[in-house]
């Protein structure tokens, strides 16, 4: 008896760590499926110590920011990932497409002292890193606008 219980016992443990769908931790996906997209930091590029939410800059927020749950590594390497409003799902063809509206008015002078201070920022998509840069000033051009 106590090696039909084993068996049993053994088909359960196999069954349960056999997950269908798609997920995020085994990056296997089906065309349709959404793939995890994260905002993580921003800062500025000469001085990597210094960062920030991702949020804490004027940009598009989805109606829900939901922090992802960070493993220490990510903990101690100072992200801090948050969901991208932006939904990019496998294998769909995706058409450019308006994320909000929104009136600058107090948020341009962040936003330019993160222009003028070379801030990059930090996103995840399916765990692998994308960086980029805010803006950049070039300083050979005369017109100051």
């Amino acid at each position: 008896m106590a090696k039909a219980e084993s068996a049993a016992l053994l088909l359960l443990l196999l069954a349960c760590g056999l997950r269908a769908g798609a997920d995020g931790s085994n990056h296997g996906y089906k065309e349709g499926d959404r793939v995890p997209f994260y905002a993580n930091k921003v800062g500025p590029f000469h001085n990597p110590s210094e960062t920030y939410r991702f949020y804490d800059l004027p940009f598009c927020t989805p109606e829900h920011v939901t922090d992802k749950k960070e493993a220490l590594g990510e903990v101690l390497n100072g992200d801090r990932l948050v969901d991208a409003p932006y939904e990019l799902n496998f294998r769909e063809d995706k058409q450019s497409k308006s994320l909000c509206k929104k009136h600058m008015s107090k948020d341009v002078t962040k936003l330019r002292n993160a222009i003028s201070k070379n801030y990059y920022f930090q996103m995840f998509y399916d765990d692998l890193p994308l960086w980029g840069f805010l803006g950049r000033i070039d300083k050979n051009k005369a017109d100051s606008s």
